[in-house]
């Protein structure tokens, strides 16, 4: 049974799922000295958390392909009083731009034990905030923050806790785990035979 590298990165805020930038960003080579890996999906350039990496194509596309519906756990901080309504509007469905979206979970959650961001957000007094465990099945850009807006609660903070079988854990930001796991077997695309005319 063939190994792969699965490298487990908390990512941290403002930092890009890729491993170059022309505009001198922080990426992914400022966390992970590892050749040969590359990120399996993404996590937006403003969002915290488990983003992980593999050596192993098969396990890449496993991981990050729509057709394999991975779960994953967000937890989003929303500018508001949030309420279970909202928490069922957001499992029933909303409509983004880009077509329904439908949470396959979500409830409301005491504040978890998180780092400090850096630069904290900017938080008003007078409006209070509110903390969502959301889970997806997909990973459209931006699509978290993009529900919560559709139910009326902006996001302000968004870490990803978890995706499939893996979560974060202990790892602070710019930590990393590595593991090895079974990789998965690339299936050989179907042969299609040209039809003659009849």
């Amino acid at each position: 049974m063939a190994l792969a590298t699965l490298i487990l990165l908390n990512k941290p805020f403002n930092t890009l799922s890729q491993f170059t930038d022309e505009r001198g960003r922080a990426t992914l080579a400022d966390y992970i000295d590892r050749p040969g890996v590359y990120p399996a999906g993404r996590l937006d350039y403003d969002s915290e958390g488990l983003l992980l990496l593999t050596d192993s194509g098969p396990l890449q596309a496993e991981l990050s392909h729509p057709r394999h519906a991975k779960r994953k756990l967000y937890w989003a901080q929303v500018e508001g009083l949030a309420t279970a309504a909202q928490c069922r509007q957001l499992c029933a469905g909303v409509e983004l731009r880009d077509g329904p979206a439908r949470a396959l979970g979500c409830e409301l959650i005491d504040e978890p034990a998180l780092w400090s961001r850096t630069p904290p957000i900017r938080e008003r007094r007078e409006i209070p905030t509110s903390w969502l465990a959301i889970t997806l099945a997909e990973g459209r850009n931006r699509q978290v923050r993009r529900m919560t807006a559709a139910v009326g609660l902006p996001t302000l903070r968004l870490v990803r806790a978890a995706v499939g079988d893996w979560s974060l854990g202990s790892l602070q930001p710019g930590e990393s785990r590595t593991i090895e796991v079974a990789a998965p077997t690339a299936r050989p695309k179907p042969h299609r035979q040209r039809q003659g005319r009849r």
